[in-house]
């Protein structure tokens, strides 16, 4: 527990000791890191305006009650601010034990370990091996990936998971597509079906296939070009996302559900369970009863089962295999989804057993001030490889993750290829680049080396600011940690770079007509350049050398 839990843990303790029967729960405790805005206290509370509904007194009397009572070594002053809120100013002690504390513990500072550890199965993007990722793709990506290493850095145990759909009449489809462009590639007029695969990649791949077999491809059975397209089609998927960042712990096959009788077992078992019936020669699943739309078909007529027979199976491997609790990051055209996800966890018995579905939005492409117009179909889609070759890694994960999931995404190519401010990651690298290079030339002065914590006491308000903004990471961590709002530490990082830019353009840092305050400045931006270090670990973004 660092210096500001303490006091926020002493603070608490004091509200339920003088409003024993109120609760506390609603009441912020927050950080103030405006550096506009110092003069309203080092943290605010809205404690008093929350307890007024329930004491039924004025928040200005109850703030006033509050500081009159309250006292905390720590705490230099309390002042009531508008129609309630209640500013706290620390002793400046404070921040040199919180620069000793997060010199001794480093990454640790920013994470309590859970006395019981949560197994996570994150499944993301999850796309069917049919062709290559495309534009949205990154979205649910990134969105999978950084929440699965903030989960993990939390303390928790997280497997991220990549779904295969190679079962079902798509994969026949993709093999007949493919056939039919190497049929092409050796002259034959054949044309694809209005509903085939029509994407030029498939005939790029028949050109492989053709150099390699000639025309005796063509005396391959059909499983052959099934096999031949998903092998690479996967590949190209594999390829892409290793490139993107995204590395997963898990590629389940769902034809490996149907070959180990898994659908088999999970059908007899909600049948046996009640939550099935017979309709029109069809097996039907009892989805209505769990909140859905409507009820599900599991078996169709003609003996073939359905995907969402195979999702049964699925969820409850995932259990067999140790998952707690499963988070599902799904486009917004899967809503409806979300509630048959949930009625298979109740049916399943594992309704004790919590489930979360993130729901993003679409993305758009701009360029030129102008939307573009995409389709799957034919020449215009963009593929996520396109995204990543043209703006780079660090610029694609960052700029789709730096939104709220379930709002629409402009991804404003013409911003992502700048190399000045206005592009964010072009801004929050330069400032890494700017603390590095300011660490390393302190080096070149004697006076400057062997920075260490006695330095600490000749810190100033502005070095304040940079501390508070750097402890304020542990919250927001832990909070992503239970409301998965990713896209907040891309707002932290933006803002951390913003703070230090403003920093540097007020206060000399190396300055050798006052010793003292520069070495005590060097201190403070050690702890931001590992702060910026670990946050775009989390990001996988990266901190480079010189700009």
């Amino acid at each position: 527990m660092n210096i500001i839990e303490q006091i926020k843990e002493t603070f608490f303790k004091h509200l339920k000791q003088l409003y024993p029967n109120v609760d506390t729960a609603s009441i912020m405790f927050g950080i103030n890191t405006d550096d506009k805005k110092q003069n309203f206290g080092d943290i605010s509370t809205n404690a008093a305006m929350v307890l007024s509904k329930d004491l039924q007194r004025s928040p200005r009397d109850i703030a006033q009650q509050i500081i009159e009572t309250f006292n905390d070594k720590h705490v230099k002053e309390l002042q009531i601010a508008g129609p309630g809120f209640l500013n706290i100013f620390l002793q400046s002690e404070v921040y040199t034990e919180i620069l000793e504390q997060l010199t001794k513990n480093q990454e640790h500072f920013f994470v309590d370990r859970p006395e019981k550890p949560v197994n996570y199965s994150i499944e993301f993007v999850s796309a069917n091996p049919t062709g290559p990722l495309h534009l949205g793709h990154g979205r649910g990506g990134i969105l999978g990936d950084v929440l699965g290493n903030i989960l993990s850095f939390l303390g928790n145990k997280v497997t991220k998971e990549f779904y295969i759909n190679d079962a079902g009449n798509q994969m026949q489809k993709l093999g007949l597509s493919f056939k039919i462009r190497c049929q092409q590639e050796l002259g034959q007029h054949v044309e694809l079906p209005e509903d085939a695969y029509h994407g030029e990649y498939l005939m790029d791949l028949a050109k492989i296939a053709v150099s390699k077999y000639g025309d005796k491809i063509l005396e391959k059975d059909e499983s052959f070009f099934t096999e031949y397209a998903e092998k690479h089609m996967l590949d190209m998927i594999k390829k892409t996302l290793s490139d993107y960042g995204i590395e997963y712990d898990v590629w389940f096959s769902e034809k490996s559900l149907h070959a180990s009788d898994s659908v088999k077992r999970a059908l007899k078992k909600l049948d046996a369970d009640g939550y099935t019936y017979e309709q029109d020669g069809a097996t039907w699943f009892k989805s209505m009863q769990f909140g859905d739309d409507k009820d599900r078909v599991l078996r169709r007529a003609n003996g073939e089962v359905t995907y969402i027979a195979a999702d049964v199976a699925y969820m409850e491997d995932k259990f067999r295999r140790g998952a707690d609790h499963l988070i599902f990051i799904l486009g917004q055209d899967h809503h409806s989804y979300v509630n048959r996800l949930q009625g298979i966890l109740q049916a399943t018995g594992f309704g004790n057993k919590p489930l979360d579905v993130i729901l993003y939005q679409l993305v758009a492409l701009k360029e030129s001030g102008q939307t573009l117009k995409m389709s799957k179909r034919a020449g215009n889609m963009v593929t996520l490889r396109e995204i990543i070759d043209l703006v780079g890694t660090d610029v694609a994960r960052f700029f789709y993750l730096n939104r709220k999931a379930d709002t629409h995404l402009d991804f404003d190519i013409d911003l992502a290829l700048k190399k000045t401010e206005e592009n964010p990651v072009f801004y929050l690298q330069y400032a890494y680049v700017r603390i590095k290079s300011i660490l390393e030339k302190a080096q070149e002065n004697k006076e400057l080396r062997d920075i260490n914590l006695k330095d600490a006491e000749h810190l100033t308000p502005s070095e304040h600011i940079l501390l508070k903004k750097i402890l304020s990471l542990k919250e927001l961590l832990k909070n992503i940690g239970s409301n998965f709002q990713t896209h907040l530490l891309t707002y932290y990082i933006l803002e951390l770079a913003q703070l230090f830019h403003s920093y540097y353009n007020k206060n000399r840092v190396i300055d050798m007509d006052n010793v003292p305050v520069s070495r005590a400045r060097l201190l403070v931006l050690e702890q931001l350049q590992r702060t910026f270090e670990l946050v775009a670990r989390l990001l996988e973004i990266k901190t480079p050398e010189k700009m």
